[in-house]
């Protein structure tokens, strides 16, 4: 029984010796040149990123230019308009004093130059409500 359970304890370490050897690599092998990322992955990043702010940046000013062209028309209240805008679709949310405001609304906004789409959300509520 003894030699039995020698030759497991020698097998056993065996086993470890090798699994060590295995993990041991210097730094020239390609695994751990690949631990990171590359330097086209890192571009390809940065690239995407500014493309995002980009188009952020475009969204804010088109919506601002919605804004600007509802708050030049004096018979649309815009206290309780807000204009969100993406990839030139537009959405008007909040509440205005009357429809024909909801509907003028629209009109301005389709004006805008770079305004592919508008989505109406306005709602009527009554001044002092």
């Amino acid at each position: 029984m003894k030699a039995i359970q020698a030759f497991k304890l020698a097998a056993g370490t065996m086993l470890v010796a090798a699994s060590l050897q295995v993990y041991a690599q210097d730094a020239a092998s390609p695994a751990a040149a690949a631990s990171g990322p590359t330097e086209q992955a890192r571009q390809q990043h940065q690239e995407a990123k500014a493309q995002y702010r980009a188009a952020r940046a475009a969204n804010r000013a088109l919506a601002r230019k919605v804004r600007a062209a509802l708050a030049r028309d004096s018979s649309v209240s815009v206290a309780n308009i807000t204009v969100r805008a993406k990839d030139g679709a537009v959405t008007l949310q909040g509440t205005v004093p009357a429809q024909p405001q909801i509907d003028r609304a629209s009109e301005i906004a389709k004006g805008v130059e770079g305004v592919t789409s508008v989505k109406n959300a306005l709602s009527i509520r009554p001044v002092g409500t």
